[in-house]
């Protein structure tokens, strides 16, 4: 008879996107997704789902700031973003943890349970 031959295991593809504030690279699910809802609106899309242009960060106040003070979020979705959207925004940025480190942190001490 004839043996059975084992396929390798093949990897599952992880789609990756760049932090526009700092430029590195993560799996798609590590960031947070941005999208243009109209020419002045723009939302946090958690679903990752919603119709539009979309920009990621990373889920850090550095990043966040980054991305809303030099004005670099405005030129990944080619659009202005109204004060009061921007302020919105920035609100969001600072529920977030200060630094990557301290998402490291937090992701290993809820995965450990």
């Amino acid at each position: 008879m004839r043996e059975a031959r084992r396929q390798p295991l093949r990897l599952k593809y992880v789609p990756q996107r760049t932090c526009i504030a700092c430029r590195q690279t993560g799996a798609q699910r590590g960031l947070i997704r941005l999208v243009r809802i109209d020419q002045e609106q723009v939302e946090v899309d958690l679903t990752e789902r919603r119709a539009g242009r979309g920009a990621y960060l990373c889920p850090t106040q550095d990043c966040w700031e980054m991305g809303l003070k030099k004005d670099r979020l405005e030129y990944a979705l080619r659009t202005k973003i109204s004060p009061q959207n921007r302020r919105q925004l920035a609100e969001f940025g600072q529920s977030l943890p200060r630094r990557a480190s301290d998402v490291v942190e937090c992701l290993s001490s809820t995965s450990g349970s």
